[in-house]
This record gives C-alpha cells, structure tokens and sequence, in this order.
C-alpha cells in the first residue's frame, strides 16, 4: 500500500477533479504489476497496473492493493469494480473509502457480490491525506482551504506602503521559495486574492516557474477600483472577479455579483462547489487571512519564513499552532500547519 500510495502521489496537478489513486498487484509475495491514474479522462490506476502484468493467469491467485474503493460506475470509463472482478482478482485491499455518492460503497459491494476477499482500512490516514481536496469537497461540500503567506524573522508580512510604491510585491524569501508557491498554485485548483494585494503588489497567480496548469484566478474587488492595467483583468487566463459593481464579463474574465456581508466567504465556497472546483489557495493580505481563520474555513496553512528583518510594517496574523513539518529552502524555510491539528488563536 505504501508502494500504491507512491505511485497515486505522481498525478498530483493532473488527475482533478478525479482523486489520485495508485494500484499495486501482487503475486506470492512479489509486485506483478502497477499503475496509477496519471491524468483526468483516461484509464484509471486499477487499468494501468492491470495492463502492466505480463502474465495474466496469475491475477487470480494474486491481491490488488489500491488506494481508493474502485469505481462502481461510467463515468469517461468502465467501472473498475467490474474489470477487478472480470480478470478473477480474489483478494483486494483497500486504503481509504470513496465519498462519491456515485461511488460510496457500491464499489465494495460489486467485489464482495462477487465472491472477492476485500480488506479497507490499510494506511487509511496517509491515503487520505494524500486525497484531502477530493474527500473535503465530497465529505464537507466545500473546497479544500490552504492559507498561505510570506512573513519576516520578525513577524511582517509587508512594509507600510505609499500608493506610490504600489504595483510590485515586497520580497521577503528567495528564488526557491517563489519556485516552491508556483509549484503550489498549480497543485490547486483556483487562488484568491483581496483588493489590496491587487492593488499594492499586481499579482499574476499564474504557474511561470513550474510546469503545470494555471489555477482559476479569484480577487475581491467590492467597488470596482482595479485599474485595467491590472495583471489580474488581462484576461490571459479564467479569472472571477467577485464585486458588487456592475460589469460586464469578458473572455476568461468573468464579474460575479457578491454581497460583502457576514456569510461572503461561505457564498464563496458554495460558488466554487457548483464549479466542481476541490481546492482553494488563499494567498490575501492580513485582512483577508484573518477572515478565513475568524469563521475557521481553513484546512491547511503554508508560512514562508525569509531572513530579513522589517522591524514594523504590516504584522502577520497571530497563530499559536502545532508545526505539522518544516522544509528548508536554502536561506528561507516553508513551514505546515493542519487545522485538526489546533484551534486557531483568533
């Protein structure tokens, strides 16, 4: 399981809104075959690693190892379920349960009708981890929340800025932290900003320093200030604008109307829940965090710690969390926090 737990984490960014899922088939003891989802529309891992055997007579006298419940049902392909139980696989077991109400046991049911042995349960909390954005949005119907921001050894997010400063952010880490947030950002599915860190820093939230896909740009702008030369209104990739103004929409760029009031965030993740969208990175300014860590609609932060010193300027919100793990990046390091691992000091 461990091996398929590998194998599944290698559709990351590729593979959504489908959960990641890797499949190990093994015969007296050794690996005959693997495979894993690689990317959403084709075959699934259970296909893959069923494929990769090279003498399928031995399928049913070996055990299929999977991250996640086989599919039950059609979908862009065959239930996997069926195919499990077509090739005589007697024993499967299994990391986690699918929350899908298309799936949600029905999988487990086809094999156990079938006459197949079925284990659940195996590395449960790594495969769901590692399935978090999928399980929150069909557990919780909401999309996976990760905070994320950028503070000094002494706790500052920012300088205090002149309007005449505006228009580039306050760098605070180095090279390889700004690779490792691309990396990020094309890990999830869509990132929001305020209207301030539009206006102060004129972010793109595009992927330039990694290979994958852009996630759907978000920014609040309430009255409609963003000036078109904005990097966000450029229309180079889909981008929501929530306001409570009046504009008309344009090509991958698309004005919702929002009313910003108690409950806005909530509006937010059900709209986001109605595009099938799994996972929401914030990276907002101090006014914007602490709204998400207020009404606690957050699963994850991600604190990116550099070497410099501000010594006033615009404090970081104040936490008071259990490190779930810290990476170094050279002279800056990345630290992660869980929310059922705390209670948020706010």
């Amino acid at each position: 399981m461990a091996r398929a737990i590998e194998l599944a984490k290698l559709g990351m960014g590729q593979v959504a809104p489908n959960p990641m899922v890797g499949c190990v088939i093994v015969h007296q003891g050794t690996i005959i075959g693997e495979g894993y989802h690689h990317k959403y529309g084709e075959a699934h891992a259970e296909v893959n690693a069923i494929s990769s055997v090279r003498n399928l007579d031995l399928l049913c006298e070996s055990t299929m190892y999977v991250t996640l419940e086989p599919c039950s049902h059609f979908g862009k392909t065959p239930p996997c379920a069926d195919l499990v139980v077509q090739m005589k696989i007697p024993k499967i077991v299994i990391g986690s349960m699918d929350p899908n109400e298309k799936v949600s046991g029905r999988g487990i049911a086809r094999l156990k009708l079938a006459g197949c042995l079925v284990e659940t349960g195996m590395l449960e909390e790594e495969c769901n981890r590692m399935n978090r954005r999928f399980l929150t949005f069909h557990r919780e119907r909401r999309p996976y929340i990760i905070l994320k921001w950028a503070q000094t050894e002494d706790g500052f997010i920012d300088r205090d800025r002149l309007e005449t400063e505006f228009g580039q952010p306050t760098w605070i880490t180095n090279d390889l932290s700004r690779i490792a947030v691309h990396k990020m950002r094309s890990d999830e599915a869509a990132i929001l900003v305020g209207t301030n860190t539009a206006l102060k820093d004129n972010p793109s939230l595009t992927v330039r320093e990694w290979s994958g896909n852009h996630p759907l740009r978000m920014v609040l702008d309430r009255r409609g200030i963003l000036p078109a030369t904005s990097a966000l209104l450029d229309q180079s990739t889909e981008t929501l604008v929530f306001t409570e103004s009046s504009t008309a929409s344009k090509p991958n760029l698309e004005y919702i109307a929002l009313q910003f009031k108690e409950g806005m965030l909530t509006e937010i993740n059900r709209i986001l829940v109605e595009r099938g969208i799994q996972s929401l990175l914030v990276e907002g300014g101090k006014s914007l965090l602490e709204s998400y860590l207020r009404e606690g609609l957050w699963d994850e932060a991600r604190i990116y710690i550099g070497n410099a010193r501000f010594g006033a300027g615009v404090k970081a919100p104040e936490t008071d969390w259990v490190l779930d793990r810290e990476e170094k990046l050279d002279d800056s390091q990345m630290r992660i926090y869980y929310r059922n691992k705390l209670t948020p000091s706010l």
